[in-house]
């Protein structure tokens, strides 16, 4: 990750828990904030998607902290923050991304299917924001960065539970920021578009889909997990502090072209 945009230090002094931090997105955020200081916890249900970025954060001489537990349960959420703030003596940066999702059409979902996704995504979501709430008030100017996506701003083929989810996740981001925003804390999203090295490319799009994402987006490409990683320190720092409510777009443009490309 090149942190070369921003000022060496910027996150100094400041603890994050970032869940699903370990993998993809969240793996690049948690290796961008911890290279500007910040002291990182990342959460994760498996230990082996923890160790390797704890142990390149250990490398590159920051601060971090594997935790794992489950979004799902409140208990293991509970445990998880409270390790988190044990460990570094504060949380001022709330980052959620635990997420889960697969493609199938409505036609072919079952119930339990649509419920497991909207469990981690956005039940998973508020129970971290709500456990997190007495540290991030403490804190004094404390952040919360949903990680959204694209998929319910447009017409998603066979993304409805995904795509339910994330609608969920964006509505909760604005009542939260108008709920705590007079406790000093700031509530965002992050919504990437499709993520050049993620498993979920690599899951989710056919090599059919990303020409055509590559034809359709103005920018000519897919995003890079550094250039989310950026998007997600400047809306956590200072240089946002009068931002609150809002979901940023980080995809080239792409949803404003088409839906097509993202669900075929």
């Amino acid at each position: 990750m090149s942190t070369a945009f921003f000022q060496p230090g910027l996150l100094s002094g400041r603890s994050a828990l970032i869940t699903g931090g370990g993998t993809g997105i969240c793996r690049g955020i948690a290796l961008a904030f911890a290279a500007l200081g910040c002291d990182v916890a990342i959460a994760s249900r498996k230990e082996e998607h923890l160790a390797p970025t704890v142990a390149e954060i250990h490398r590159n001489g920051g601060r971090a902290l594997g935790v794992t537990g489950d979004v799902r349960r409140p208990d293991d959420v509970q445990a998880v923050v409270e390790r988190t703030a044990e460990a570094f003596g504060r949380i001022d940066i709330l980052v959620n991304g635990a997420a889960g999702n697969f493609i199938a059409l409505a036609e072919n979902l079952s119930p339990n299917g649509f419920g497991t996704v909207v469990d981690i995504d956005l039940k998973g979501t508020f129970n971290v924001s709500k456990a997190a709430l007495p540290y991030l008030r403490t804190s004094g100017a404390g952040v919360v960065l949903n990680i959204s996506a694209t998929l319910q701003l447009l017409g998603t083929v066979g993304q409805s539970h995904a795509s339910a989810a994330k609608a969920g996740v964006d509505a909760l981001t604005r009542s939260l920021a108008a709920e705590w925003g007079p406790h000093g804390i700031r509530v965002n999203g992050l919504a990437p578009g499709p993520v050049d090295g993620t498993e979920g490319v690599r899951r989710l799009v056919t090599a059919e889909a990303r020409q055509a994402i590559d034809r359709q987006c103005p920018l000519g490409r897919l995003a890079t997990i550094d250039e989310v990683a950026c998007a997600a320190v400047f809306l956590c720092s200072d240089a946002a502090r009068f931002i609150t409510g809002v979901v940023l777009v980080v995809d080239g443009g792409l949803w404003l072209r088409s839906g097509a490309a993202l669900g075929s």
